[in-house]
């Protein structure tokens, strides 16, 4: 019996980006997800670094662009406009 082939893995409703940005000086990068802006702490030892953002929905990767060091991997809690690196 032959084996079948695997389906498509992507949901129709799924939403990937990549995205090339810096780290401003405070330490944050700043994300608009649902039509808001929603800012993500990464830390200040990483003022001025060149990231890529990976995006899937609401999960979110920040990885070191020179490096491909990750800095950050978390999901966006909608009901705050501010992700702090170390929740409560």
């Amino acid at each position: 019996m032959p084996k079948a082939l695997p389906g498509p893995s992507r949901e129709p409703d799924t939403h990937d980006r990549i995205r090339h940005d810096r780290v401003d000086k405070s330490g944050s990068v700043t994300l608009r997800i649902a039509d808001k802006l929603r800012h993500i702490g990464v830390g200040r030892t990483h003022a001025r670094t060149h990231i890529i953002l990976l995006v899937h929905d609401l999960d979110v990767r920040i990885v070191n662009a020179i490096t491909g060091e990750l800095l950050r991997e978390l999901t966006i809690d909608t009901s705050k406009d501010y992700q702090p690196r170390n929740p409560k």
